[in-house]
């Protein structure tokens, strides 16, 4: 599986991925595609900084 990292935090931090696509702007079926490779530099600061802000932390 790719993006483990990603994927357990999404988990974690009990967020939807609908939500981190959202707030990226982009759908969720996209954001779902994105995961299936590795996400480039720029994408996964992309969806921590999504994830940081969802779960109350802002970056």
């Amino acid at each position: 599986m790719k993006n483990v990292e990603i994927r357990t935090l999404i988990k974690c931090k009990r967020l939807y991925f609908y939500e981190i696509a959202a707030k990226i702007g982009i759908s969720e079926f996209t954001f779902t595609r994105w995961l299936r490779e590795e996400l480039d530099e720029d994408k996964r600061k992309r969806v921590l900084n999504a994830i940081n802000e969802l779960s109350g932390k802002e970056s």
